[in-house]
């Protein structure tokens, strides 16, 4: 009878440990869907019903005037463009060099893997601001300031990348490339039809981290370029809700207007995490516990 009462005293306990933390994680999302709702009322309400000073989770005299200002008549559609030119060639470098130099990594007999990979650990201990400096002084020297060359450039390969995708690699049965090379097949070929087939969910994996990381860049683009037309989104945005001297004269840049921005920045990720969360889950959970 004691232990049949402890078990329902048990279970008990349990229930509401798990009330509290179905609670929790409601409010945890409250806190990022509220503000979220907000943006996207306030983009889609009118001029005069964003001003004012309200939280409000449904659009006011629904109107996409912020949308038409923004893109049409202060030209976002030019930094939009090049975020995109340099998210999207700088992130298929980024995963075509991470996943070659991860594949050079699975190799047993390569002389000095060890080496390569205590530096490979190395780099990713040192801050970035730490080489911001020096990264501008190259820069300069090669004649890349104010060109979409050197955001693509910049951070082209990370060791967080090379490591995760040659855990992937690792995964699969080395067997494989050892008989593909007895039947004639070269390391290109091992690499490109066998590899990088099977470590779908490793590459979705680097290319989702590097896309968002890129078109959420700020700093690179900030200290690099200083030509306005090749400012990318996020610098933009933040020359036209924070330095206001910057924007237009012509227009008051009124509420609708600012989140509407703030929707066109983040409206792609949002549009493509959903595509690739099957293979990102997945990736991720492999990347983290292979050895």
């Amino acid at each position: 009878m004691m232990r049949h009462a402890n078990y329902g005293l048990n279970a008990k306990r349990m229930t509401v440990f798990d009330w509290l933390n179905a609670l929790f994680i409601i409010c945890l999302m409250l806190t990022m869907i509220i503000p979220f709702l907000n943006v996207v009322s306030l983009s889609l309400s009118s001029g005069v019903a964003s001003m004012r000073p309200d939280i409000i989770l449904f659009p006011k005299e629904f109107s996409l005037e912020g949308y038409r200002t923004i893109w049409n008549s202060l030209d976002l559609w030019r930094p939009f463009l090049n975020s995109t030119i340099v998210t999207v060639f700088g992130t298929l470098l980024h995963v075509l060099l991470s996943s070659l130099a991860g594949y050079v990594l699975i190799h047993p007999r390569v002389p000095g893997k060890r080496l390569m990979i205590t530096f490979i650990l190395i780099t990713m201990m040192i801050p970035q601001e730490a080489v911001l400096i020096p990264l501008y002084v190259v820069n300069k020297d090669f004649h890349l300031i104010n060109t979409l060359t050197v955001l693509v450039l910049s951070g082209l390969v990370s060791g967080f990348s090379i490591l995760l995708m040659r855990n992937f690699f690792m995964s699969i049965p080395y067997e494989i490339s050892e008989s593909a090379k007895i039947d004639g097949a070269g390391d290109f070929w091992i690499f490109a039809a066998i590899y990088m087939r099977l470590a779908t969910a490793g590459l979705a994996t680097v290319t989702l981290f590097e896309f968002v990381g890129r078109w959420n860049m700020f700093t690179a683009p900030l200290i690099f370029i200083n030509d306005s037309s090749k400012y990318t989104l996020q610098v933009a945005l933040k020359a036209m809700i924070i330095d206001s001297s910057t924007s237009s004269s012509n227009y008051l840049i009124t509420t609708n207007v600012k989140m509407a921005g703030i929707m066109i920045a983040i409206l792609p990720l949002i549009v493509i995490y959903p595509f690739v969360q099957r293979f990102f889950m997945k990736g991720i959970m492999l990347g983290a516990t292979k050895e």
